[in-house]
């Protein structure tokens, strides 16, 4: 593996939370855009689409806590696909600070809290 990406480089924050100056580079990491949200309020860097989770395994997961590590393999392997866009994002969050910004209610159980560990620490096999 490569030269690591520092943790605290890659951050996370929810759509609805407002920009701030220590963000860095903001990516939308969601397939889907967030409801009732411009795109000057979001104040994007960039909308990777790509990396998000397909369609059939959101519906599948609905952000169920007991279906989290299944979900995360499951992820990991489609990203297995994607890995042009996942070595982008290491390659930024090694330069500087990223945001990975979601729509997500759910915290703790998102693709974007799966993305960052992936970021962070590689795919699971």
């Amino acid at each position: 593996m490569s030269v690591r990406v520092p943790g605290n480089n890659v951050q996370l924050k929810r759509a609805y939370e407002p920009p701030s100056p220590d963000d860095g580079a903001r990516i939308l990491v969601d397939r889907l855009w967030p409801r009732a949200i411009s795109k000057e309020t979001l104040a994007l860097d960039d909308w990777m689409k790509d990396i998000a989770p397909s369609a059939q395994l959101r519906r599948w997961f609905g952000h169920d806590p007991e279906r989290w590590q299944e979900f995360c393999r499951r992820y990991a392997a489609e990203l297995r696909e994607h890995e042009d866009v996942l070595s982008e994002l290491r390659l930024r969050a090694r330069k500087g600070r990223i945001t990975l910004v979601f729509s997500a209610r759910d915290e703790t159980h998102n693709d974007a809290v799966a993305l960052r560990s992936f970021i962070l620490h590689g795919l699971m096999h």
